[in-house]
């Protein structure tokens, strides 16, 4: 049934019901009954470019418009209001309940700015107005949700492979692999040219985090977002220039500054968790989620210097000269970092990276004190909760640090390039997964090269518990057909029985 590019199927077990018409001023909403029986229920609107009421019982419905397609599982009675009175498009967090609880889905709409609330034989609808994007909830007491949309069942490849599991190839993902190496990515950006407009709008992120799963389908879909991303929920305001990269304008440098932190606003960072409940239903178990997070160091040289830097000489002084005010920060930071990595997880990661970029910065020793006692922290904290997903830590620059690392209580660590993978197999032991660790230049080189490169990697690796990645994110200008190369590679590859 097509309307004005829009395309709404509702399939039921033997019959295709269209459910909507539309009318400036009446709609008629076909509904399924219990039983195979339809109905009609007529509603007036005021005239607004009204796009329909749908009730829904047991169907899979079908949506599309202007090429985007989407399945949305239902189960009970349920009413969606469709409405427009802009052309701005949201998208939707949508819970169906019943029988085994609440299954979250993707669902595109179309809504003004005004908020909206409505009630249906129990079931309720409710939205949150957002520049770009909203939350809405849809919860049904009637029914299971129908198996078209049961994922939860299916065990990733790379979650697989985390696990130390008997696996038939290595999974395969890449550091930044959502990013302006490839031509989507920056035609996305000339239009939102704000970073922290396409990290936390919900819309955006789901988009730029599908560019590369659409383009190579990887065994890992990441979360497009930032290490920063959580700190103005835990009272640290930061923005990002252009040139200089993240500012604090008043960076934390003495203990009266320890009250201002606060504990993390989960509602601040709402975008995280419905962009993550949106991939996980977009990629349906056919590749691991990814959540990630800024380790506590790392996010504190922000917080302590005020921005990016090369030399470190605040924190690294306040080490010696204040360590208590240092210790305060990075308790606070790890466990609120801790609530985040959780909620992550709720939210339908299947894996959390834990990202401690500047730790290779520090002398192994230092790192031992000053970084590895608050990953841990969140590490105890996260597996306590979420014992069976995995956690991988990367620390650029870590060569240093692998058996240090190794006592985190992780389930994977990462690799850099400058790391051999088979002595890096043999310091880490048998039981510890290895992500890692193709050198990213080699992209840039012949399709020989790569392919010897990338053999070469999953050989030293072994067959269990490696996922194959670069050493660090994908370079910016790396020719698109060579990471495609790379995936295909992997898929191509298998370990003998």
């Amino acid at each position: 049934m097509m309307m004005s590019g829009t395309h709404l199927d509702v399939f039921s077990t033997t019959l295709v019901f269209p459910i909507m018409s539309f009318s400036t001023e009446t709609k008629t909403a076909a509904a399924a009954r219990p039983g195979g029986q339809e109905g009609e229920q007529q509603q007036q609107q005021p005239r607004r470019d009204c796009h329909g009421v749908a009730v829904i019982f047991n169907t899979v419905v079908y949506y599309s418009r202007e090429g985007t397609n989407t399945f949305i599982a239902a189960g009970g009675v349920i009413m969606i209001p469709m409405m427009t009175s802009s052309s701005s498009s949201c998208g939707y967090r949508v819970q169906v309940g019943g029988g085994g609880g609440a299954r979250r889905m993707g669902v595109p709409s179309f809504f003004g700015q005004r908020s909206l609330s409505s009630s249906v034989n129990g079931s309720s609808l409710r939205r949150r107005s957002r520049d770009r994007s909203s939350t809405c909830a849809i919860r049904a007491s009637s029914s299971p949700v129908v198996s078209a949309a049961s994922t939860d069942d299916i065990v990733p490849l790379m979650v697989r492979a985390a696990r130390g599991e008997k696996i038939e190839r290595p999974p395969c993902w890449m550091m930044r692999q959502a990013g302006r190496y490839q031509k989507a990515y920056r035609d996305l950006a000339e239009k939102y040219p704000s970073f922290r407009a396409r990290s936390e709008q919900t819309d955006l992120i789901v988009e730029i985090s599908l560019q590369p799963w659409n383009s190579f389908k990887p065994d890992g879909v990441i979360l497009f977002s930032d290490i920063l991303t959580p700190l103005p929920a835990c009272g640290v305001p930061f923005e990002i220039d252009d040139n200089k990269g993240p500012l604090i304008d008043a960076p934390f440098r003495s203990m009266d500054r320890l009250k201002e932190l606060t504990p993390i606003d989960l509602d601040q960072l709402s975008f995280v968790g419905e962009s993550l409940s949106l991939l996980k239903q977009e990629v349906q178990g056919q590749a691991a989620v990814l959540g990630f997070v800024g380790c506590p160091w790392t996010l504190a040289t922000y917080v302590v210097e005020g921005a990016s830097s090369a030399l470190y000489k605040n924190i690294k002084s306040m080490i010696y000269s204040q360590p208590d005010l240092l210790d305060g920060i990075l308790s606070h930071i790890a466990d609120q970092i801790a609530v985040y990595a959780k909620y992550q997880a709720a939210s339908g990661a299947d894996c959390v990276m834990m990202f401690d970029s500047w730790g290779g910065q520090l002398p192994p020793k230092i790192w031992e004190q000053w970084s590895l006692p608050y990953i841990k922290r969140i590490v105890q904290s996260f597996k306590a909760e979420y014992p069976n997903v995995p956690l991988t830590l990367y620390a650029n620059g870590s060569g240093g640090l692998l058996e240090r690392m190794a006592t985190s209580g992780v389930d994977v660590v990462g690799l850099d390039w400058t790391v051999d993978m088979a002595d890096a197999r043999a310091r880490l032991g048998p039981d510890l997964g290895v992500q890692g660790n193709v050198d990213p230049a080699v992209l840039f080189a012949s399709q020989d090269a790569i392919e010897a490169a990338v053999k070469d990697c999953i050989q030293s690796a072994g067959p269990r518990g490696h996922v194959l990645n670069l050493g660090h994110g994908v370079l910016v200008g790396t020719p698109e057909e060579n990471v495609a190369f790379v995936f295909d590679l992997a898929k191509k590859s298998t370990y003998s029985s």
